[in-house]
């Protein structure tokens, strides 16, 4: 009687380990990708220590073309720039009936300071506070 060994190298792979670890990096990059500030606009801002936890609820990017020696007025970053004469109509707009009304200034760091000013004094005007961006040293 002859015995026979059965020792065949079974060829299957499961797949099923894979797409978990798959599903879950997707998951992992969903979530990761929400949590980026979306800020459009790519902005050189000025360098601090001092950093503030506050959070505001508009946000008002000024970005300088020194080609053409002008600026554009950007609101929560969209890529659709607004004239200045609209800015501060448009922050009322987005503050009204809230309880501590607060927007942040992005500046480019060439931008002169007259033109922070200017968004410094429609904040005094309307009794906002304001939070001037920067970037952590």
């Amino acid at each position: 009687m002859a015995i026979q060994q059965r020792n065949k190298v079974d060829a299957k792979f499961s797949m099923s380990s894979m797409t978990d670890i798959v599903f879950l990096l997707l998951i992992f990059f969903l979530v990761t990708s929400t949590l980026i500030n979306p800020n459009a606009l790519k902005l050189l801002l000025p360098k601090s220590t001092n950093q503030i936890s506050a959070k505001p609820q508009v946000s008002v990017s000024i970005k300088h073309y020194p080609e053409s020696n002008t600026f554009s007025y950007h609101i929560n970053g969209h890529q659709q720039a607004t004239p200045y004469e609209q800015v501060e109509v448009s922050i009322q707009a987005l503050l009204q009936n809230t309880e501590e009304p607060t927007f942040t200034i992005l500046a480019d760091q060439s931008v002169p300071i007259e033109k922070v000013v200017e968004l410094m004094n429609i904040a005094k005007r309307n009794q906002y506070k304001v939070i001037l961006a920067t970037s952590p040293e």
